[in-house]
Parts: C-alpha cells; sequence; structure tokens
C-alpha cells in the first residue's frame, strides 16, 4: 500500500452531505476527498428524490387525465408506457448527476472523488480502494439505507426496496407490477403507493401502527387515507406481514389483522418499513467513533463524534434524514471542522412535506408534541373549502392546523395537507423562524386567490368565524 496523501478534509460518502462539505471546503481555499463505494451522488439523485418525485409527477399526470375536475373538459384514453417512463426517469437522474455532482467534482482541483469501500482506521486514516487519505479533519457521511424487516420466507421471494428505483439495481423496478403489498406507512411507502396505483398496480398498504404517516398530526392520517380509499388503495392498519412464501409467480403474503390471519397474493413485495445507516464495516467503533443503539453516530450540537478530529452530518447520524437537512449539516460541519466555526445544529424550523395527493407538509411542533414539552397551547384546523383558491381549482381536499402558544400567542407549528403545501409550508417556517404571531400570519397580505392564503384564514380562524368572511376580508 501506498503513502498516504493528504487534505483538509476527507468525506466517507459523495452524496448531498458530502458535496455540501466538500463545497464548503473549497471556498474556503482546503483541499477535500471524497470517498463512493456505489454510484455518485448518494441516495438523493440516484434512487431516492429525483426519481422518486419523477414518477409521482408522471402518476399524477396519468391521474389527473383520467379523472378531469372541471366540467366540460373530457380528455380520449390516456395509455401509459411504463418503459418509456422508466427510461425518461433513468435518463433525467443521468443528468442531474451529471450536472449536479459529477461535474462539480471534476470542475474543482480542491475536490477529488475516490471509489471504492472506504474504512476509517485507528490511526484517523480512511483507506479506500488501496489508497490512504489522511485528513486534519474526518467528515462521516455514508448517509442510510432501507431497512429490512426480518421476515420469516422473505429470503425465498423477490422484493423491492426504494433502492429499486436505481438504474441497474439487483432488484430493480423494471415492469409496473399487477399488484403490490407494501410493508410499511410512511412516506416512502405512501408516496410509491399511490403512484404505483395510479399507473396501474393494486396496491394494499400494511402499516404496524394505528396510522399512516404517524409522526405527523392525526388529521393527516384521516385525510391522506380517505384519499388512498377512494383511489383504490387498500390500507390495513394494525397489521403486520408474519410471513411470505412463494406462490408460483406470486409472493403469497400472510397478514394479521384485526386478531385473524389473512392470505394477500401479489405479483411484487415492496419493504418500505425506515431506513437504518450505513456504519457497519467502515470502521467507527474501533476508531473510537461512537454509534447510538440504533447504529447512527453519535455527535454533540456541533456534530463532532467522540473521535477528536472526526465529524458526522446527514442521515448516518438520524434526526430529520432529509437531503436538504444533509446539505446543511454538511455545510456546518466542514465550518466546525475546518475553521472553528463553532455552528451548532437547530431543527426548529426544518420544514417535512410527503409528496402524496393531496400533498402533506409541516413545520415546527404538532398539538402532542407541544404538550408534552410543556407548551400550553390551542390550535384550530381550517378545512380547504375555507381557501378561495381551493375552491377555485376544484382542489378543496385537506386542511390547514396551526398550533399557537396560549398567552403569547407565537406559533410554534403549522400542518397543511393540500394543493401547494409542500411550497406553501416555507413561509410558515420562515415566519416561524423569526417568531412570528397568530397577528404577523393574519397582517401579512397575501396575492389573491393563492393557496398560501391558507395561512392567513388558519390564523383568523383564532379570532373570528371564517365562515362568515368576503372573499379576501380579514
Amino acid at each position: 500500500m501506498g503513502p498516504s496523501q493528504t487534505f483538509d478534509l476527507v468525506v466517507l460518502g459523495s452524496g448531498s452531505t458530502a458535496f455540501a462539505a466538500a463545497i464548503r471546503a473549497a471556498e474556503l481555499g482546503k483541499t477535500a476527498a471524497m470517498t463512493e463505494s456505489r454510484v455518485l451522488g448518494g441516495t438523493c439523485v440516484n434512487r431516492g428524490c429525483v426519481p422518486s418525485k419523477n414518477l409521482i409527477a408522471a402518476a399524477e399526470a396519468v391521474h389527473a387525465a383520467r379523472h378531469p375536475r372541471f366540467p366540460g373538459v373530457r380528455i380520449p384514453e390516456v395509455e401509459v408506457d411504463f418503459g418509456a417512463l422508466l427510461r425518461q426517469k433513468d435518463a433525467l437522474v443521468e443528468r442531474m448527476r451529471a450536472r449536479k455532482y459529477r461535474s462539480v467534482a471534476e470542475g474543482s482541483r480542491a475536490i477529488r472523488v475516490f471509489e471504492g469501500h472506504a474504512r476509517l482506521l485507528p490511526d484517523g486514516v480512511v483507506e479506500t480502494n488501496g489508497a490512504r487519505l489522511r485528513g486534519a479533519s474526518v467528515l462521516i457521511a455514508t448517509g442510510a439505507r432501507p431497512f429490512v424487516p426480518p421476515i420469516e420466507g422473505l429470503d425465498s421471494v423477490p422484493y423491492w426496496t426504494s433502492d429499486a428505483l436505481s438504474e441497474g439495481a439487483s432488484h430493480e423496478l423494471g415492469a409496473l407490477p399487477r399488484s403490490v403489498v407494501i410493508v410499511g406507512g410512511g412516506y416512502i411507502a405512501c408516496e410509491l403507493g399511490q403512484a404505483l396505483s395510479r399507473l396501474g398496480s393494486r396496491v394494499t398498504v400494511v402499516e404496524r401502527s394505528d396510522r399512516i404517516l404517524s409522526g405527523f398530526e392525526p388529521e393527516v392520517d384521516r385525510t391522506v387515507r380517505a384519499s388512498f380509499e377512494q383511489e383504490g388503495i387498500e390500507v390495513l392498519l394494525g397489521a403486520r406481514v408474519a410471513a411470505v412464501r412463494p406462490a408460483g409467480a406470486s409472493v403469497a403474503v400472510a397478514v394479521e389483522h384485526g386478531g385473524a390471519q389473512r392470505e394477500i397474493r401479489t405479483e411484487r413485495l415492496l419493504l418500505a418499513a425506515g431506513r437504518v445507516p450505513n456504519t457497519e464495516g467502515i470502521g467507527l467503533e474501533r476508531a473510537g467513533v461512537a454509534l447510538d443503539q440504533r447504529g447512527f453516530v453519535r455527535v454533540d450540537d456541533q456534530l463532532r463524534t467522540t473521535r477528536p478530529g472526526v465529524w458526522a452530518a446527514g442521515d448516518v447520524v438520524g434526526g430529520a434524514m432529509a437531503t436538504p437537512v444533509g446539505a446543511h449539516e454538511g455545510v456546518l460541519a466542514a465550518d466546525n471542522a475546518l475553521r472553528s466555526a463553532g455552528r451548532t445544529v437547530d431543527r426548529r424550523f426544518v420544514p417535512r412535506a410527503v409528496f402524496t395527493d393531496p400533498p402533506v407538509a409541516m413545520v415546527g411542533l404538532t398539538d402532542r408534541r407541544a404538550a408534552e414539552l410543556g407548551i400550553s397551547c390551542s390550535c384550530r384546523v381550517v378545512s380547504l373549502d375555507h381557501v378561495p383558491r381551493a375552491a377555485a381549482v376544484y382542489r378543496t381536499a385537506g386542511f390547514v392546523k396551526i398550533v399557537a402558544e396560549k398567552g403569547s400567542d407565537r406559533v410554534v407549528g403549522v400542518t397543511m395537507v393540500g394543493e401547494g403545501a409542500a411550497e406553501v409550508i416555507h413561509e410558515a417556517a420562515m415566519a416561524m423562524r423569526f417568531g412570528a404571531t397568530l397577528d404577523d400570519f393574519i397582517d401579512q397580505v397575501h396575492v389573491y386567490p393563492t393557496m398560501a392564503e391558507a395561512l392567513k384564514i388558519g390564523a383568523l380562524a383564532f379570532r373570528k368565524d371564517i365562515t362568515r368572511l368576503s372573499c379576501c376580508a380579514e
């Protein structure tokens, strides 16, 4: 093995967190090395955000064409060429990877990428594919992967995870199945389940808890589940997959539900039961980097690990596992590692979204979480029937819910389900970041008619009867 190559920052990984850190290092006049054992760009561009949102949008277009909302609009029969959809998805991923990742790395003299499985040695050197990389600081940004639950018989049947969206994956999404059973009821299960259903699959969702999207307000479950059931998606709550077995060309899925067991025959099984960190086999604990009970890297509020000079950020540390969160933390970790900036992580105002139809978005605290933290608050839930834009475009499924602290009227949580929710939520996030009150939401003049008016109307519901307002009156 040759001599070590020295960099200011050595990053394990090449996803959004890693790239954000490497770019910040270059901006600071430092050098950075990244390692990658799979495909440059990590989860988001290759098998997560980009391909999933592309197929979800295609499925929305199909659904909208088959179910026009406006009387007088009729659309001829819609045909779906699933193979062509997959090919354009793969072409999009390649373009995004080339433009947002490969060209960035190749265009910088300060950044180098090393292919191969990387591990951190006890002396602090990172070894990958025969190369030894020594960094003044090391950043662990290896991300996370789909959790494969221990289901009896799973090794005897083909199954998918969200990695199936990656071209060339061992279990790649290659053809539209006639039927799919999805294990899990989180955002990946809901997004992909609805998309597959709209493209033509018969979908059954099996969720252990008493609701889907359980990290959100309970009204989210009721609204999204009603939409799913209207579209023919079967949702089994309080259920678990006990075992699976081959059944000819199908998979027989034994489901325990409501005190009884039933068998569902399905062409495909999709596992969407959460994500686990990529911390095995990279030498962390031997090098003095402690993990928590779930295998995530333990860090302090500045993203320092238990090994001096080693930092960690993104999905590998847990918390809000999302691409923009990882990118933000990558910059923060690089700042702290390379110029002792002392920046701390603050996830209080990070918005979240689920790209179902209707879409879901939230920022801050749920009603229940606020109570658990000892915050005395009140809340209002306003149906989108009361939002003029929603009524005008026949998109009234959904609501806005605002949680406000009693006494101060400070808004501590906002949830929206409905048209444009993933865009509107950023207004709430920015307002909450600067301590906005209900009156601040009310006093903000909005363009009429827009979905963002839902925030104003939701705040007005604390003050008056919103059913007795003219279109854009206060």
